[in-house]
């Protein structure tokens, strides 16, 4: 089965682009790897616990527990809208996962692993963790996204982390899977050393934080919010779980087969603390999971921020462009573990380009033609030419580019490998000219070969786009009424002349209608009026 999920949402805002890309690209991935014919078991959920949700409750007057219930709605809200088709939901206050959290507290405090101390050091309350002298800047301060910072001076649990560098670094030495893209390893590795100079403080006490799971061995404290997430993906993974639980069968999802989270927390938490805690919990090197690093959207170079208001909200862009072109642009205009800017106008302009010009076009021109001059009804075609061998030549490359950039995660080039063989329809259409050819009676079974190559090839492309625009792809399909005649196959069985002579198609109407702009919506309303 391939395992796959997401980084929990924080619940003390609402979601942001940031959110929506990273669940956008994990669906993508998991539509396809279902498309392959694999079996796909796809996690996210929410991170619920800690002290920014207990001050953020506290400045509202409402419980945590309700504080994070009306955020998580809200992100809830916006996968639905976004058709984020996930089969598990994960919540760090659920019962299943607080049960499991306590487990392995236990288990790691009989093997000697946790131990209790006093310390005494710098602590941001916005991250909630200590702070050390390399997180200074050049003039010796500590930034702005450490938030407020304070002293503190209190005992808690540690965690043993530094048994575990000298097998750490060895693992990710030798591993290729385990974190991607390969320059993610090096920067993971130059971070290794200075991570283990101490270890890692894994509880808070209760009369600074009460919000979070309590040790099991001592009910003075609840768990370190980042070692209690982190578990999320075993425990909903069904690992420790009762029977009857509802949770799925361990053994046939772990290890997980894609671990996608953003390149802010690579380091330390998931390229560092977590294969060290599944390793001191007795996981080995080959059930360890496999990490993909994405980068972020930033705006003009600069990281959205709350301070500076540059901050873009999901829900605004789907209201204002529909949830399949927020979709296509999140995977379009980025290379998987690059950043990239966003820019709205960008989107639409990728958006009315690729799809509603290119794709729609294609798709509508070649539909209405079959219905002008066959009467709905695809004709044999006999014979071949040199044009139309190079179009098949074109669609048999474009599926092959797009199988193995898929699979390597590349959505952005594997969409380019598509949009190519869009070019290479309208540009067979240019050539070929179906328009003249119905007018000559001699040239009718040159018009049936055009035909049937560009219908031939919109049936592939819609059916190939339906992990990124699940419901284009179905009106594709459906418009061409051949969504049976693809349901038994996947993108490796794909073969020419899946639409048989005979088959009848349906009246086109508009898959990807242009997105206007005011002044041109403006214009239009003008235009009608008179």
């Amino acid at each position: 089965m391939y395992y796959i999920t997401t980084a929990i949402d924080y619940t003390n805002g609402k979601p942001h682009i940031g959110h929506a890309y990273e669940k956008v690209l994990a669906d993508v991935l998991a539509r396809w790897h279902r498309m392959m014919g694999e079996e796909v078991y796809f996690l996210t959920g929410v991170d619920q616990h800690g002290q920014k949700v207990q001050k953020s409750a506290e400045k509202e007057g409402i419980e945590p527990q309700e504080y994070t219930d009306n955020v998580t709605r809200k992100f809830l809200a916006l996968w639905e809208r976004l058709n984020i088709s996930y089969d598990g939901w994960a919540s760090t206050t659920d019962p299943r996962h607080k049960t499991c959290v306590q487990k392995i507290l236990i288990d790691l405090h009989d093997k000697g692993l946790l131990y209790k101390k006093s310390y005494k050091g710098i602590y941001s309350v916005r991250q909630e963790q200590f702070l050390t002298d390399k997180e200074r800047g050049e003039d010796g301060q500590f930034g702005p996204e450490w938030g407020e910072v304070i002293e503190i001076e209190e005992e808690n649990w540690y965690f043993k982390l530094t048994e575990q560098a000298q097998w750490l670094k060895n693992f990710i030495t030798s591993s290729d899977t385990f974190v991607q893209p390969a320059d993610k390893k090096v920067q993971l590795l130059n971070a290794v050393d200075q991570a283990f100079e101490w270890d890692l403080c894994i509880s808070r006490p209760k009369n600074r934080l009460s919000w979070g799971i309590e040790l099991p061995f001592d009910p003075e404290f609840v768990t370190y919010v980042w070692f209690d997430a982190l578990i999320n993906y075993i425990s909903f993974a069904g690992y420790l779980a009762e029977e009857g639980s509802g949770l799925p069968n361990f053994a046939k999802l772990w290890p997980a087969g894609c671990e996608i989270i953003g390149k802010d927390i690579l380091v330390p938490a998931h390229g560092i603390y977590w294969p060290a805690m599944l390793h001191a919990i007795g996981f080995p090197d080959e059930a360890m999971p496999s990490l993909l690093v994405h980068g972020w959207w930033n705006i003009n170079n600069e990281k959205m921020s709350k301070s500076i208001g540059n901050v873009v909200d999901p829900n605004d862009l789907v209201n204002a462009f529909g949830a399949e072109a927020v979709r296509y642009y999140l995977v379009r205009d980025i290379t998987t573990g690059k950043d990239a800017n966003f820019d709205a106008d960008r989107l639409k302009m990728i958006y009315n380009t690729e799809l509603a010009n290119d794709l729609g076009n294609l798709c509508n021109r070649s539909l209405n033609m079959c219905l002008r001059y066959c009467e709905g009804t695809l004709p044999a075609a006999a014979g071949d030419d040199e044009a139309s061998a190079a179009l098949r030549e074109s669609l048999a490359a474009a599926e092959r580019k797009f199988i193995d950039l898929m699979n390597g995660n590349d959505v952005s080039e594997a969409l380019a490998a598509l949009n190519a063989h869009v070019g290479a329809c309208n540009g067979y259409i240019e050539q070929k000219q179906p328009w003249a050819l119905a007018k000559d009676p001699e040239k009718s079974e040159e018009l049936a070969r055009v035909l049937r190559h560009l219908l031939e090839s919109c049936a592939h492309i819609g059916y190939l786009l339906a992990c990124v625009l699940p419901d284009a792809s179905a009106r594709i399909l459906d418009q061409l009424q051949a969504t049976e005649l693809f349901a038994a196959l996947t993108p490796a069985t794909l073969q020419w002349d899946i639409l048989p002579a005979g088959h009848t198609i349906q009246a086109p109407s508009p898959i990807f209608p242009r997105i206007l702009s005011e002044e041109e919506k403006a214009k239009l309303a003008a235009k009608a009026k008179k």
